[in-house]
């Protein structure tokens, strides 16, 4: 298999099940620094990772997005909103078109980079959410990716309609170790155990048999 495809990796559960999944046909990992509360935790993560498969990683500065854009995400540990992950009480954690600058980016990485696909490892659990993961949104930005670049790069989001609780599965199907990857959108050396992101993580390593090795506060 070719290594033609460039990966949009957070250091999250998604996109580290993506990397380990896809190892054979991704030939670089990108992560951006904008900000956010958990920025500086997710990266140690996704540089982890991509050591250990031998994956060349590069991390790109977006500080402008946390120097101007309005979210919780990037407003410290105390704006994020504790509980289920549901519309009105996450909803504060948007980043506006974070996912769109990011794919951007990605795009013209990849034709400089003379690759073909770059991968997005949104899921169905954040459609309801956030706009920049919905199909339509994926759809929209693969046929503008195709159309601005010379070799008509494809843009791949295989779990745009699984959820997060096949992604866990996914993940340890691929040898991956969860305990080398980070959700916590307050940001903490360890998991708060209380916020949304860190309720779905438990209830997704839960659901899919998988043991859960991430220390909580709580």
């Amino acid at each position: 298999m070719n290594k033609d495809t460039l990966l949009v990796l957070s250091g999250g559960m998604d996109s580290t099940t993506m990397l380990y999944e896809y190892r054979d046909c991704i030939a670089m990992a990108v992560s951006f620094n904008y900000g956010s509360n958990h920025n500086e935790r997710e990266l140690e993560c996704a540089a982890y990772n991509c050591q250990l498969l031998g994956i060349p990683h590069k991390v790109i500065n977006l500080a402008f997005i946390g120097e101007n854009f309005k979210s919780s995400l990037l407003s410290g540990a105390d704006a994020i909103p504790e509980g289920d992950y549901a519309i009105d009480n996450i909803r504060s954690t948007v980043v506006p078109f974070r996912n769109g600058i990011m794919l951007a980016i990605a795009a013209g990485l990849a034709e400089s980079g003379s690759l073909k696909a770059i991968m997005m490892a949104n899921h169905s659990g954040d459609h309801a959410i956030y706009p920049d993961c919905r199909p339509e949104f994926a759809d929209a930005m693969a046929t503008a990716i195709a159309a601005g670049t010379f070799e008509h790069i494809k843009l791949l989001t295989p779990y745009t309609n699984i959820s997060k609780t096949d992604i866990a599965r996914r993940g340890a199907a691929n040898g991956l170790d969860f305990s080398h990857t980070y959700s916590c959108y307050r940001g903490g050396m360890v998991h708060c155990g209380r916020c949304a992101t860190c309720l779905e993580r438990r209830q997704a390593l839960a659901e899919a048999g998988v043991t859960d090795t991430t220390v909580y506060e709580v």
